[in-house]
């Protein structure tokens, strides 16, 4: 197969999608509050019922909001399951899946974060699905293109975001998989 030849759409989905299908999605499932909302350490960044947080900043336009910081405390805090899935679920995917693929605007403020891990496993599959499916669309002419203002570095192509995107769920949901192995090995009565 010559370069010229290489579907590279296919080749950016792929990426994601065999780590997602074969890796990831599978080891979320059955998360449960306890687990979604568990914190190893005091002070950890989390989603919280509004108005109980400590955080300087509480993010979100719903009964629940997100612990941030600007600037990010040094070091940053520690980040609960329910933390990092809210920051993949917007700042990763919701925002992008709006400036790209037509969806409703999105950002950490107005965002209605999840209260229950079923509903931001649920978010979460909707947000990958929007994610893959406007990939899919994409030409190999549209991949080339910068992206432009939209993102902090401009002259990046289409295909370099979507890279970054791949790296940024594939780095975050293997830290929740790993929190997950750490509740199941040091609580009492582990949920899975």
């Amino acid at each position: 197969m010559e370069v010229d030849d290489l579907d590279w759409n296919r080749t950016l989905r792929e990426q994601w999608e065999f780590h997602w299908d074969h890796q990831i999605r599978a080891r979320l499932a059955g998360l449960s509050d306890d687990e979604y909302f568990w914190s190893p350490v005091p002070d950890g960044w989390s989603v919280r019922p509004r108005g109980t947080s400590t955080a300087p900043v509480q993010a979100g336009g719903g009964e629940f909001t997100i612990d941030y910081a600007f600037p990010t405390p040094d070091p940053a805090p520690f980040t609960t399951i329910a933390w990092r899935l809210g920051h993949v679920i917007v700042g990763v995917l919701a925002a992008r899946n709006a400036a790209y693929f037509g969806t409703d605007a999105a950002s950490y403020d107005t965002w209605e974060y999840a209260g229950c891990a079923a509903t931001a496993l649920h978010q979460l599959d909707t947000q990958v699905g929007t994610w893959l499916a406007g990939v899919r669309t994409l030409t190999d002419a549209e991949l080339a293109i910068p992206v432009g203002s939209k993102e902090p570095y401009p002259e990046a192509s289409m295909a370099d975001l979507v890279l970054h995107i791949h790296r940024e769920l594939i780095h975050h949901l293997s830290e929740v998989c790993l929190l997950r192995d750490l509740y199941l090995h040091t609580t009492n009565g582990a949920t899975r």
